[in-house]
């Protein structure tokens, strides 16, 4: 087979690798649901014995030891990873709903989210994440160190926001909502920076923004030119956000939010709606990211703006 055959999207090789990909997946997939489902009746078996039988710290221990003996080579069966597989159970036994998540993702984000969240609520809201975007264990740790629950609950009753997601499945929610305040400090700007320094990091670390904003937004490009009569505008940021099936206009400021920026994200909208968006997607969103906000000026400029702008907070 020449090479030219092997890249043809069209040739007999890349099915093949496609079906070795798939069955690789339900592979891994499945032997992780395993492993987690053992880790889960093991801390079951403990927790129960440990409550009928009044089993002390030594017999945990003990067992741990013999288990070190007989399987030198397995990980994870000391005494604190008993005692994690015992919270593990313990955590989840009584609410099913979540028990049918834990399986869907990986042992060792099961135990980042078990140990780095609060209340159950929490857990079921990373747990969803996970699921849905896949996380690796360095997104998964960012999510939770940047507060991203507790940003996304304190945007949760935003009536703007709302009538920009209200036809979205409560499940996809946490990956789909536009918050009031986003987390940056991946960025690394320094303390003087220009609009022109906050796009041009944006861009450069675009996976990193891109995870912080939610993974259906799909990245269109930097300073985006339309053309109304003979003049050129340019919008900071344009995506498109999957879920949503809209464009996303992101228009950076540096300080406090103006009224005035509403007008001007409103005429990049018209523009968006009226020379890119086709028949099948919603109406252009705008958000205006400011590194300043006062709230009141932000509902008041926007109180009686029929378009779905948000102003948002850069921290």
């Amino acid at each position: 087979m020449k090479k030219n055959e092997i890249e043809d999207v069209n040739s007999p090789l890349v099915d093949i690798v496609k079906l070795i990909e798939k069955h690789r997946e339900n592979a891994y997939r499945k032997i992780n649901e395993e492993l987690v489902s053992m880790y889960y009746e093991i801390g079951k078996y403990l927790s129960e014995k440990v409550e009928s039988e009044k089993w002390g710290s030594k017999v945990i221990d003990n067992i741990a030891k013999s288990i070190s003996e007989k399987y030198p080579s397995l990980k994870g069966f000391n005494r604190a990873g008993l005692y994690r597989m015992m919270q593990f159970y313990e955590t989840y036994k009584d609410n099913e709903t979540i028990s049918t998540l834990l399986r869907q993702i990986s042992w060792s984000n099961n135990l980042t989210i078990l140990s780095g969240t609060k209340t159950m609520e929490e857990k079921e809201f990373f747990l969803r994440m996970c699921i849905k975007n896949n996380y690796s264990a360095r997104e998964l740790n960012r999510q939770l160190s940047s507060g991203y629950f507790y940003r996304y609950m304190l945007s949760k009753d935003n009536n703007d926001l709302e009538s920009t997601t209200r036809t979205i499945n409560e499940d996809d929610i946490p990956a789909t909502r536009i918050l009031d305040q986003y987390s940056l400090e991946f960025l690394d700007l320094p303390n003087n920076y220009s609009e022109k320094d906050l796009r041009k990091s944006i861009v450069s670390n675009l996976k990193d923004f891109i995870l912080e904003i939610g993974k259906d937004f799909a990245f269109v490009g930097e300073e985006y030119r339309i053309q109304v009569g003979d003049t050129d505008f340019y919008i900071d940021l344009l995506f498109y956000n999957r879920c949503l099936k809209c464009l996303v206009a992101f228009e950076l400021k540096v300080g406090k939010f103006e009224p005035e920026y509403v007008s001007k994200m409103n005429f990049y909208l018209e523009a968006l709606d009226r020379q890119e968006k086709i028949k099948e997607d919603n109406p252009s969103i705008g958000v205006i990211l400011c590194s300043e906000r006062n709230q009141t000026i932000v509902e008041y400029a926007m109180s009686r703006n029929i378009s779905p702008l948000l102003g948002m907070k850069i921290e």
